[in-house]
């Protein structure tokens, strides 16, 4: 159903940067993008895919309270890589990774965190 998310960045080069390190390690690359604009990145172009974009109406981009943005995985070991990774490079945390609830043994395997303009992602796998 959902073909692809957008989130806002006030500096295109250094949110591209970012999440070029952050979404190679899922095996996603750029497929699209326009200069001084936004850039998308998939695992193969048609899936599901995920971009950056300058505002178009020209205003501040924003992080927006209560939009987050999940990125699906396979394997508790997944979550954490993709997690840590995000906040090695500059990332916050917004939740470290584990079950929820925390007192789970299996189902929602997640850890939220926020790039660098504020934006909330999670990453996430369903454990049987």
């Amino acid at each position: 159903m959902i073909g692809y998310v957008l989130v806002g960045t006030a500096d295109l080069a250094k949110s591209g940067a970012y999440y070029d390190a952050l979404l190679s390690t899922i095996g996603a690359e750029r497929f699209m993008e326009q200069d001084n604009y936004f850039i998308a990145w998939a695992r193969t172009p048609g899936e599901v895919s995920f971009g950056v974009t300058l505002p178009f109406n020209k205003q501040a981009a924003v992080a927006g309270n209560g939009n987050m943005t999940a990125i699906a995985l396979e394997t508790p070991e997944q979550v954490n890589a993709f997690y840590n990774k995000a906040l090695a490079l500059g990332g916050t945390c917004e939740g470290a990774p584990g079950f929820r609830p925390h007192d789970a043994t299996k189902g929602f395997y997640v850890g939220y965190f926020r790039d660098l303009d504020g934006n909330k992602l999670n990453a996430f796998c369903m454990v049987k």
